[in-house]
């Protein structure tokens, strides 16, 4: 009996011991790709920085941040893209450059893509237009998603450990990844119950990220160490009910987690198509 004791807990350390080389290795390998945002790491340069074959490298990474490295270091990219934007005067070509991007036009649509808004907009709202009114309706679909006679939805609770004032917004995206326009979302001004309805049918990711309330947009498209984040998923939809109540525990936004590239604040308020 204490042999059989004494294996599994040999067992246990070993797995603590790989889950903890396999998280260093990875943000190991995020520092570096951090650093090197205009170079085109390779999946073996990446390898080799987290000393693992390609093919494990990969796995691992996948297991931990949820998404493959390449499209990590892509989000990574854009929103290194997105602070230059909001506080320097480069224009967009230098901008496309200095993260890596060989062509403005490619950059530009892939910006407005993930980023829900095409950069020179994004910087005139900020500039010019300023914070919008922070009324998020549960519906901010684009016209192809928001097709569906459900009175249906998603429902459930955020809870945060501990004291919170600011803005939680929490959105449906396709993908374990903030980026884009969600399919839908809504938002809380304290921890709480929420409530999305005219869900379409489908799979989905429940991403909620609690910011300090602001009258600057920039504390929402750049946000600092006060970020906390959650997620659920992956949750399915059908006949417009989710299979079941979400629970998200928010924490502090970590280097592992994807960058939040959606613009926010705006993705509701400006109507602009993705």
């Amino acid at each position: 009996m204490l042999q059989t004791e004494a294996w599994q807990s040999e067992v246990e350390n070993y797995h603590v011991s790989t889950r903890m080389s396999h998280l260093a290795a990875v943000e190991r390998v995020i520092r570096t790709m951090q650093e090197r945002i205009q170079e085109a790491l390779t999946l073996e340069d990446m390898a080799d920085i987290a000393c693992l074959s390609p093919y494990y490298f990969c796995r691992v990474f996948h297991q931990i941040v949820g998404i493959p490295p390449g499209e990590f270091l892509a989000s990574l990219r854009l929103n290194a893209a997105k602070r230059l934007l909001l506080t320097t005067s480069l224009n967009v070509t230098d901008i496309c450059f200095e993260v890596g991007y060989i062509g403005v036009g490619s950059f530009t649509t892939r910006f407005t893509q993930q980023v829900g808004v095409p950069p020179r907009l994004l910087r005139h709202l900020v500039n010019n237009a300023g914070m919008p009114p922070l009324i998020f309706p549960s519906e901010c679909s684009s016209d192809q998603l928001c097709v569906t006679s459900s009175i249906h939805g998603v429902s459930g609770r955020i809870r945060i450990a501990e004291p919170f004032e600011g803005i939680i917004f929490i959105g449906l995206f396709a993908r374990r990844i903030p980026q884009g326009r969600p399919v839908r979302c809504t938002r809380l001004t304290e921890p709480g119950d929420f409530y999305i309805d005219m869900v379409p049918d489908g799979c989905y990711y429940l991403l909620s990220a609690a910011f300090p309330a602001s009258r600057d947009p920039r504390v929402y498209l750049l946000p600092d160490e006060t970020l906390k984040v959650g997620g659920y998923g992956p949750l399915l939809v059908r006949n417009g009910v989710a299979s079941e109540p979400v629970e998200i525990e928010l924490r502090p936004h970590c280097l592992t987690d994807p960058p939040i590239l959606a613009a926010l604040p705006f993705l509701p308020a400006s109507g602009q198509q993705a």
